[in-house]
C-alpha cells in the first residue's frame, strides 16, 4: 500500500514539491552562510518525494540556540510560505477520496517545513523497532 500511495503522491504533487525543496537547497548552499538550511532542504526534498513509510522525529537532545535562531529565520523567510503552499495543496488533494491520505501526508510536512533544523526523517519500521515491535 505504501508503494501505491507513494506512486500516486509522486505523480500528483510529490515531484513538484521535491523539486521546489531541491531548488531552495541549491540556492541556500550557493549562499555559503545558509548551508545548514540547504542541507535541511535536501532532507525535506527526499521526504517530499516519497513520504509514505517514513516519518519526522526530533533529533535526540535539546535544540541548541543556533538551531532555534536558524529556525526562526527560516520561518520568517521561507517556512510560512511553504506551509501555506502545503495547506493549499492539501485542500486540493482532499477533494477526492483517494486524495485524503495524500492531503494528510501534505499536512504532515508542515511542521518540518516551518522548523527544519533539529528534525530527522526516519523509516516508520525503524521508529517501531524502538518500541520493541
Amino acid at each position: 500500500m505504501k508503494t501505491l500511495l507513494n506512486l500516486i503522491w509522486f505523480i500528483f504533487g510529490g515531484f513538484v514539491l521535491a523539486l521546489g525543496y531541491f531548488l531552495a537547497g541549491l540556492i541556500c548552499c550557493a549562499l555559503i552562510v545558509t548551508i545548514p538550511w540547504g542541507i535541511a532542504s535536501f532532507r525535506i526534498a527526499s521526504y517530499a518525494l516519497w513520504p509514505f513509510g517514513r516519518t519526522i522525529v526530533d533529533k535526540g537532545g535539546r535544540v541548541g540556540t543556533a538551531s532555534m535562531i536558524g529556525n526562526i529565520i527560516w520561518l520568517l523567510v521561507a517556512g510560512i510560505w511553504i506551509a501555506i503552499g502545503h495547506v493549499a495543496t492539501a485542500i486540493a488533494m482532499a477533494t477526492t477520496i483517494i486524495g485524503i491520505p495524500l492531503a494528510i501526508a501534505n499536512l504532515k510536512l508542515i511542521p518540518v517545513s516551518l522548523m527544519p533544523l533539529g528534525k530527522e526523517i526516519v523509516p516508520t519500521d525503524r521508529l517501531l523497532a524502538g518500541f520493541g515491535r
